[in-house]
C-alpha cells in the first residue's frame, strides 16, 4: 500500500500536470488569439495599401493633366502644321554651330547636322514680323546672293514694292551720295549674314537696322533681328518669306495684298515636297 507521502506527492503531480494543461491550454489560445490579430491586421494593410495605390494613381494622372495643360498653354501653336515645317527643312541647320547661333539649337542628327527648336523658329519669325511691320516697303532693301533664295525674295519684293538686290547688291549704294543709283533706306534684310555682308556692311556704316536669317554656322555681330532657319535652302527661305509676307501684311493692314501670296509662289513644287530624312 502506498503512503500517505506517496499519495500527496501523486496528488501534487496530477495537479501540476493538470495546470499545465489549462496553461498549455491558455498559451495555445493566446497564440491563435495573436495569429487570428495578425490576420485580420494584414487584411487592413492589404486594404490599405489598395486605398494608397488608388490615391497616388489619382494624383498621378491628376498631375500629368496638370503638366500636360501647362505645357498646351505655355507652348503656342505653331503658325502652319509641323509637317510643313519639316517639309521646308527650316529646322535644318549646319554641321557648324556658332556661340552666337547655339541657343537657338535643339539637338544634333545622327548625321552631324544641327536641329532648330522648331518652336523657337516660329517665335522668331513672329518676332520678325513685328520688327519688319515698323518699316513701310519704300523703305526697306532686301539682299539675297544665294540662288536658291531669288525665287522666294523677288515674290516678297513684287507683293509688297519693296526694291530687292538679288545675284550681287551694288556696293556703296546706300552710302555714296555720288553714285547714281545712290539711294536711302531704313532698313536692310539680308538672307545670309555672310553672303550679303556687302549689304549688311553699308547699313551698319550708315547706322540703320539690319534683320537678317541665321543659319546654326551664322555670326550675328551687326544684326539687330534674328531669325534662326535654315538659309542655303530655297524652300526653306522661301517658307520663312511666306509666313513673313503674311504677317507683314496683316500688321501693316494691308488686306489686299493677303489674296496674292500663297506658298506656292514662293516655293516651287511645294504641294509635292517631302520632309528630308
Amino acid at each position: 500500500m502506498a503512503t500517505k507521502k506517496e499519495e500527496k506527492t501523486k496528488e501534487k503531480n496530477k495537479k501540476l500536470e493538470s495546470e499545465e494543461k489549462v496553461s498549455a491550454k491558455e498559451e495555445k489560445k493566446e497564440v491563435s488569439n495573436e495569429k487570428e490579430k495578425i490576420e485580420k491586421l494584414k487584411e487592413k494593410l492589404k486594404e490599405r495599401a489598395k486605398e494608397l495605390s488608388k490615391e497616388v494613381k489619382e494624383v498621378k494622372e491628376e498631375k500629368i493633366s496638370e503638366l500636360l495643360t501647362k505645357e498646351k498653354e505655355e507652348k503656342p501653336e505653331l503658325m502652319m502644321p509641323i509637317e510643313d515645317y519639316l517639309k521646308s527643312s527650316v529646322y535644318l541647320g549646319t554641321r557648324v554651330v556658332t556661340p552666337d547661333m547655339r541657343k537657338y539649337v535643339y539637338r544634333r542628327r545622327a548625321d552631324g547636322l544641327a536641329v532648330f527648336n522648331t518652336t523657337l523658329l516660329d517665335e522668331k519669325i513672329k518676332e520678325g514680323a513685328e520688327f519688319l511691320a515698323k518699316f513701310n516697303p519704300e523703305d526697306i532693301i532686301i539682299a539675297c546672293k544665294r540662288e536658291s533664295g531669288w525665287r522666294a525674295v523677288s515674290k516678297f519684293a513684287e507683293i509688297f514694292g519693296i526694291t530687292a538686290f538679288t545675284k550681287k547688291y551694288p556696293a556703296g549704294i546706300l552710302t555714296n551720295t555720288a553714285l547714281s543709283n545712290f539711294r536711302e533706306a531704313e532698313l536692310v534684310f539680308v538672307c545670309d549674314p555672310w553672303l550679303d555682308k556687302n549689304a549688311m556692311h553699308d547699313a551698319n556704316i550708315i547706322k540703320i537696322p539690319v534683320i537678317a536669317i541665321c543659319d546654326t554656322n551664322n555670326y550675328t555681330s551687326g544684326i539687330t533681328q534674328i531669325i534662326p532657319g535654315n538659309n542655303k535652302s530655297g524652300k526653306s527661305i522661301g517658307f520663312i518669306l511666306f509666313l513673313l509676307a503674311k504677317l507683314y501684311a496683316e500688321k501693316k493692314g494691308m488686306k489686299d495684298k493677303l489674296k496674292d501670296i500663297k506658298i506656292q509662289d514662293f516655293v516651287e513644287d511645294w504641294d509635292n515636297l517631302q520632309p528630308p530624312q
